[in-house]
């Protein structure tokens, strides 16, 4: 699929889903005109392996679909996808509904816990401004909790909606982040999902590879990314292991657990750990973004008696 194709893949209720207006986005934000040009197709678009032109889009993005006028990451920081990005959101959105007999809860009643949030803040952004869910985003980076912060600051409508936290020892995902008292509808995870950084390095050069057709002697990361964003040891494989083993800590705190599993040979030995675990359910929902297929698993420690007191007591159902 090219890059201005149709995305019908995405999520039915997905603004993303058609091609990119760039004449519309350009109104919103005149400084995406000089990254936009006619491809081979004849359609506008942009260079997608250019991490300038990449940032100008985000911009365009949630400034003429979200209403968010000023958004900004420091150089070299992972710089999301949004159509991929609001899809995650979106999917989370139908999990509460399954669980609450078709209603969607919303609104700012509705706590999200959004672990590793980075220098982007994308997901309390997006999530606030469609659903209007409040967050609180984690993060071990201190620089990019200070980027996320402004980007919070520049934006008064989530003053009050989104608070963000330090991670201050590193070994912990859960731990040292939720309080005995916070009660979240929701957590969710895009763990780092490469074992090391030559890893993450081959796998930026496919990425450059399959927008550019070749590599040249210097790889320009398109969508960038610190190391703790793109790595750790052992992968997402045992990031996730261990965010499933914190999980148990905190089995009243949060309703549904859930996180981004890149590689699909992972889920076997994920759905041990939940069994291990005692997770009471488990989900594996399936997702679409053009040519490449992802998903994310979701778990919950409540019985059906808790989760409906839960119902009752948050949501109103």
């Amino acid at each position: 699929m090219s890059d201005n194709a149709t995305k019908t893949s995405l999520h039915p209720r997905n603004i993303h889903r058609e091609r990119y207006d760039f004449p519309s986005l350009i109104a919103s934000q005149p400084e995406l005109g000089e990254f936009v040009s006619e491809n081979k197709h004849g359609d506008l678009s942009i260079d997608f392996s250019d991490p300038k032109a990449v940032k100008e889009l985000n911009r365009a993005l949630l400034k003429h679909h979200y209403q968010i006028a000023q958004w900004d990451i420091p150089a070299g920081y992972l710089c999301p996808p949004i159509p991929g990005r609001a899809d995650y959101l979106h999917y989370l959105a139908d999990l509460l509904m399954d669980s609450n007999g078709g209603n969607l809860p919303d609104g700012d009643r509705i706590h999200v816990l959004d672990i590793g949030t980075g220098a982007n803040c994308i997901y309390p952004l997006l999530g606030n401004s469609v659903y209007g869910w409040s967050y609180v985003g984690s993060e071990i980076d201190a620089k990019a909790l200070d980027a996320a912060q402004d980007n919070l600051y520049a934006n008064p409508q989530f003053r009050g909606k989104v608070s963000l936290r330090l991670q201050e020892n590193p070994k912990q995902i859960l731990s040292g982040i939720i309080k005995s008292d916070d009660v979240f509808d929701l957590a969710l995870c895009n763990p780092p999902f490469h074992e090391s950084q030559e890893a993450a390095m081959a796998g930026s050069t496919r990425k450059v590879k399959n927008l550019k057709g070749r590599v040249g002697k210097k790889i320009t990361l398109n969508f960038g990314g610190q190391s703790n964003e793109l790595w750790c040891t052992g992968g997402e494989l045992t990031f996730i292991r261990k965010m499933i083993l914190e999980s148990k800590l905190f089995r009243f705190n949060c309703f549904w657990f859930t996180s981004l599993v890149s590689k699909e040979e992972h889920l076997k030995e994920l759905v041990l750990a939940l069994k291990k675990a005692n997770v009471y359910d488990r989900k594996i929902l399936q997702m679409t973004h053009g040519n490449k297929k992802t998903r994310f698993i979701a778990w919950t420690f409540l019985n059906p008696e808790q989760q409906e007191n839960w119902r009752k007591k948050r949501w109103g159902h």
